[in-house]
């Protein structure tokens, strides 16, 4: 049967539950004949209840019907092991009503520290038992999982005997208490980590969306590019923008365009954070059209704050085109050197010059270097998670690796696209199949036709 919110809240109404303990459960469960029946219970609340509230307040039923010649004080603590003050109960019978309004008192004026740690509830046992000294305090730890979810306090007659700590019913209930608890804060964290995954999902389509999804045409070029994140969120880094952002498409395509690359150190949503804040200080560097040393000198003064207090750097590789005279400008802040292909000579060469990582030394300065390229020439730009990345014996992919497989292709006709295809394929068949890249890797590829 299918119970709908509000008959489920009736059935367990506070009145429901009384009438149904005293009709069911006190006479019989004295005689151990109605165990199974209290269980069931218990699981079914336990089961379809997310509410805690509610669950101590059962629970303090249960114990008030029962054991009703005894006072129980419950005390739950929250998920940062903390005195849960608001979820404190008490289950007492009518007889206790003085002792019970005493006890409230006694908890109002106790100061628990917010920063409550478990040996302190010894001092707060000591000051209970110095104002109820009339009574014999047995104290219960609420464990689950070897870990205390809260403390259960009994209060007895000095003259009683009896004790229901070792009572089967109490401990059951104690247990399914613990349970509960532990069950409401899983509940919790989940529903934490599942908004958390919808801000992460969120942020990455929106990252995802800040890097070229499509590569710009440029004359005489052909380009491919392509970020595969270790994480959802990633601290790579390339764009394709041009100098000239009010021509029409036409004169773009002759006009000059910047080309970079970098990495955040480290991944995940800080790294990602701090790739998104320096593109927008880049795109709006580059407009000015100083030459590449300037750019990254202006970048680091503008973004080395922000990325000090981070404790994190940045490497960046900077360069422009001039499809007109074919000149690439180039300046590097300690990034992986992008690999050139000199076709007429058949050989590869690095780009590189002197320069600090950005966000490291305020008064860094960086070299700029110049090269002309010629036809079938080709640069491959590309970050560090792709040479770090390591098979299951642990050897890396490294750079050699990559500059003979480059090499290959790049004595065969293959275009800009086919050999990013094929330096990533070769990048799977190197890790393995079910392992995942170790670090952001991002790959751009720049072919003169």
């Amino acid at each position: 049967m299918i119970l709908l919110n509000n008959q489920k809240d009736k059935l367990f109404s506070k009145k429901v539950i009384e009438t149904f303990l005293e009709n069911e459960y006190k006479s019989s469960i004295k005689k151990n004949d109605k165990f199974s029946e209290l269980a069931f219970s218990i699981a079914y609340y336990l089961k379809s209840f997310s509410n805690i509230k509610k669950l101590l307040d059962y629970i303090c039923l249960i114990f008030k019907h029962i054991f009703d010649q005894t006072l129980i004080i419950i005390i739950p603590l929250n998920e940062k092991g903390e005195i849960w003050n608001e979820n404190i109960r008490i289950s007492a019978n009518i007889e206790f009503l003085q002792v019970e309004i005493a006890i409230n008192s006694f908890l109002k004026k106790f100061n628990f520290s917010k920063n409550f740690k478990l040996k302190e509830i010894e001092t707060f046992e000591q000051a209970l038992k110095n104002n109820f000294k009339e009574y014999n305090i047995e104290s219960e730890k609420i464990l689950s999982r070897g870990k205390c979810r809260g403390f259960i306090y009994i209060f007895k007659n000095l003259i009683s005997n009896k004790t229901i700590s070792d009572d089967q019913i109490f401990n059951f209930i104690k247990n399914c208490l613990a349970i509960g608890l532990e069950n409401y804060w899983l509940i919790k964290t989940k529903k934490r980590h599942e908004n958390l995954d919808r801000e992460i999902s969120t942020g990455a389509e929106i990252q995802s969306q800040l890097l070229p999804d499509f590569c710009p045409t440029i004359f005489g070029v052909d380009l491919a590019a392509h970020c595969r994140p270790a994480l959802q969120l990633g601290g790579d880094y390339f764009d394709f923008m041009s100098l000239k952002p009010n021509f029409s498409d036409k004169r773009q395509e002759k006009s000059k365009w910047a080309l970079v690359i970098g990495d955040v150190m480290g991944k995940g949503i800080p790294a990602g954070l701090l790739m998104t804040m320096l593109r927008g200080m880049l795109r709006a560097e580059v407009l000015t059209g100083l030459p590449p040393d300037r750019i990254l000198h202006d970048l680091n003064q503008l973004a080395i704050n922000d990325l000090d207090q981070s404790h994190r750097f940045v490497t960046l590789f900077y360069s422009d085109y001039d499809p007109r005279t074919k000149k690439l400008r180039y300046s590097n802040a300690a990034h992986n050197p992008p690999l050139l292909w000199k076709n007429s000579e058949q050989k590869i060469i690095k780009l590189d010059t002197e320069g600090f990582v950005l966000g490291l030394q305020k008064d860094a300065e960086y070299k700029c270097g110049e090269i002309k390229l010629n036809a079938n020439d080709l640069i491959l730009y590309y970050t560090d998670g792709v040479t770090d990345t390591s098979n299951a014996l642990g050897k890396r992919f490294d750079e050699e690796r990559l500059i003979k497989i480059l090499s290959k292709l790049c004595k065969q006709s293959y275009s800009s696209q086919e050999i990013l295809n094929k330096i990533f394929k070769k990048l799977d068949d190197f890790t393995g199949q079910n392992r995942h890249l170790e670090d952001d890797a991002s790959i751009v590829v720049f072919q003169l036709r």
